[in-house]
């Protein structure tokens, strides 16, 4: 369906805009594109203007001088070897089925798992059996937050510019495979919860006081705590749909090939909204052939 379709690239520095700062400018791309120009003499008002007041820990800033003199000092090139990419989508229903199954066998009944929560723990689980590694190595599902609505008082989703905070679920393999999916969903759960304003505030004041670079390439123990790593960007509430050029509403979404590693996953809504998602998985070509044959994830993939 795509071999003859016309492709429309965006691409952005990340030490300069976030995906939800991304998205924005997409947003307003097209819809300036899509403004009536016939009889308009005013340049034509964005319904969501960018605000671009710097934020920056209190005392730091707003310029953070990074340690090296030359770029060849954190410019490293970088061959992530041989990959395979699949996009997996999960429907609405599949994604309501994963969302009862997590909290049915959480059973914490303090708060309620959300169905990417869910969805995360099963590609954690899924990804990391597909790994293969000894069961007394660490395994880690790393995430990247959005900062903004965490922060007291919150930023707009206006705020133009890279507002992340990271957190990760790290366990050993035995561990994490020997209990539940819920299980694995609380405990992604509470380690995004556990990001408040008070912890964004300590994570961007370290980093102001010892900024650095992060390295190319997912797997990185220094920097992810775990030799094996499942790395999930992108979001399921980007509006990635919305943004029309004038050949109608997009038939796919892709993500380029830069960034790309074994075990990188990206999440984008599903085409049919109400709540489905596409997971963009890159994987070595033995481990992609495991996960596909993995019956637990499989089981919630939605085939049409």
């Amino acid at each position: 369906e795509l071999l003859d379709g016309v492709f429309i690239g965006f691409t952005m520095n990340h030490s300069v805009v976030d995906g939800t700062s991304f998205i924005h400018f997409v947003s307003s791309l097209s819809e300036i594109f899509r403004s009536d120009p016939q009889g308009r003499e005013s340049p034509v008002k964005i319904s969501c203007p960018p605000l671009y007041k710097m934020h920056g820990p209190e005392g730091y800033g707003p310029i953070f001088k990074l340690p090296y003199l030359e770029p060849e000092e954190f410019i490293v090139p970088y061959d992530p070897g041989p990959l395979r990419e699949r996009i997996f989508h999960f429907s609405p229903e599949s994604m309501a089925r994963l969302k009862a199954k997590a909290n049915k066998e959480c059973g914490s009944g303090t708060q309620e798992i959300s169905s990417f929560m869910a969805l995360s723990s099963l590609v954690w689980r899924s990804i990391t059996r597909a790994y293969n590694p000894s069961g007394h190595e660490k395994t880690c599902c790393f995430f990247a937050l959005n900062a903004r609505p965490r922060l007291n008082p919150p930023l707009s989703d206006d705020y133009f510019g890279n507002i992340l905070d990271r957190t990760s679920g790290v366990r050993k393999v035995d561990e994490l495979l020997s209990q539940s999916l819920g299980w694995g969903a609380g405990v992604l759960s509470q380690e995004v919860k556990r990001h408040n304003h008070e912890a964004i505030c300590e994570t961007l004041k370290m980093f102001a006081e010892h900024p650095f670079v992060v390295p190319r390439g997912s797997h990185h123990p220094d920097f992810h705590g775990a030799s094996h790593t499942v790395v999930i960007g992108g979001s399921h509430r980007f509006d990635m749909y919305g943004p029309e050029f004038g050949l109608g509403r997009a038939v796919a979404v892709l993500m380029g090939y830069c960034n790309k590693d074994h075990g990188k996953v990206t999440a984008n809504p599903g085409r049919e909204g109400r709540g489905s998602v596409d997971l963009e998985i890159c994987l070595r070509p033995h481990a992609m052939a495991i996960l596909e044959a993995d019956e637990e994830f499989m089981s919630f993939v939605s085939i049409s």
